[in-house]
């Protein structure tokens, strides 16, 4: 049976579906596992991989059902568990950051078990929400491609400069994720997997994971984020910068997620969000605004704990105020209307005091910084979105220093 499915498999990637060939190296990783299962099946081994479990264990943290809790100022929701061995520290040279408005953003909370969700269409193949390790994910589950694309009332909806990010679960002996950026007619790829990242389309560039990554990458979520900006693509995964391709010669309208997805081996993925802008890269500029909205620092959920990925952000904040060392700020914490009004005001009192006292173990003098949490009173989007409401979870850092007249 296994040897008909295989061939069966083989046969697919020959084939021309309607979003076109598969590439050469998806050939090549191909052929690679038809030959690994042979070897095995000689030997007298189970070729076949463990399911990627979609059981249940103890949730990270208690959430009112059907609502999406505050569980980050930013970017994911429910994000602990993004990078197994992931720390603070392991981030410390992390320059990612996201663009500065959220224009898609989907964590699945809102999708029951078994189901596929409304903000997304299935372009190809087969796709589900389940969990994953206790939380909620997409998981395609049949295709050679599959692929699913974000509902964005825009048909072009991304800008010259945007970022990408998501959690991504790699089933042990599953083909990596893969980002499509759709331009027209025209569709280039970025793969990631336990190996390498690799862009194809007018251009091909290919980036290795470090080999410590390497080991030990299958069976646990990975922090995936990538940013575009002038047609050049950085991509990383979790506290790695693994990929930089210069001039893609692409300018994306869209993207979808997808690649080659099986019941044993699916593609799994959760806590995606798409933002415009490039970044608020500030190194080596002189910072005159009032002040600085940040979508990129990150808490676990419903907690103020600090998601690693909030480094990229933090690290641009110390190098301003280590540029005008008269700089003071206030840091302000704001939630989405999610829960209680009163629990919101005191978890975002909590996570503005998180978000001081990293800084100041980063070298940042305390007294340079005063902190306010004002909950979900001072909303700068709409709440009846889930765009709006991960726009709505933010942090700001609010300058109190008069602006420097040089």
């Amino acid at each position: 049976m296994a040897t008909v499915r295989s061939i069966q498999r083989f046969s697919c990637v020959l084939v021309c579906s309607s979003f076109g060939l598969l590439s050469v190296t998806a050939n090549a990783q191909f052929l690679d596992k038809l030959k690994q299962k042979a070897a095995a099946a000689v030997s007298g081994n189970n070729s076949s991989q463990p399911a990627a479990s979609t059981s249940q264990p103890t949730a990270p943290a208690a959430t009112t059902p059907g609502t999406t809790p505050n569980a980050t100022s930013g970017a994911t929701s429910a994000t602990g568990g993004s990078s197994d061995s992931a720390s603070v520290t392991a981030y410390q040279n992390y320059d990612f950051t996201p663009g500065d408005k959220i224009v898609f953003f989907d964590d699945f909370v809102n999708t029951q078990d078994g189901e596929f969700p409304d903000q997304w269409e299935l372009k190809a193949g087969q796709a589900v929400v389940n969990k994953q390790q206790g939380y909620p994910s997409f998981l395609l589950t049949d295709g050679n491609y599959a692929i699913v694309t974000p509902r964005v009332k825009l048909k072009s909806y991304l800008g010259p400069e945007f970022t990408v990010e998501y959690d991504v679960f790699q089933a042990p002996g599953a083909y990596g994720l893969s980002v499509f950026f759709f331009q027209g007619g025209d569709r280039s790829q970025l793969s990631t997997s336990a190996s390498e990242s690799e862009f194809q389309g007018p251009v091909r560039f290919a980036g290795s994971l470090p080999e410590a990554a390497r080991g030990s990458y299958e069976g646990k979520w990975h922090h995936i984020a990538i940013s575009y900006r002038k047609q050049q693509i950085k991509v990383y995964v979790d506290q790695n910068r693994v990929l930089v391709v210069p001039d893609t010669k692409m300018v994306p309208d869209s993207i979808g997620m997808g690649g080659i997805g099986s019941q044993d081996h699916p593609l799994v993925f959760r806590n995606i969000r798409i933002a415009s802008g490039g970044s608020m890269n500030m190194i080596g500029k002189k910072f005159t605004d009032a002040k600085i909205v940040t979508h990129g620092i990150n808490f676990d959920v419903d907690r103020a704990t600090l998601r690693p990925e909030s480094m990229g952000v933090l690290n641009q904040i110390k190098s301003v105020m280590a540029a005008d060392p008269t700089l003071t700020f206030e840091v302000d914490g704001f939630t989405d209307n999610s829960g209680a009004s009163a629990h919101n005001q005191a978890l975002s009192q909590q996570r503005a005091d998180a978000v001081k006292s990293q800084l100041v173990t980063m070298g940042v003098d305390a007294g340079r910084l005063t902190t306010k949490g004002y909950g979900d009173t001072k909303p700068m989007d709409t709440n009846d979105t889930m765009e709006g409401k991960a726009n709505n979870r933010r942090v700001e850092f609010l300058r109190t220093s008069a602006a420097s007249s040089t």
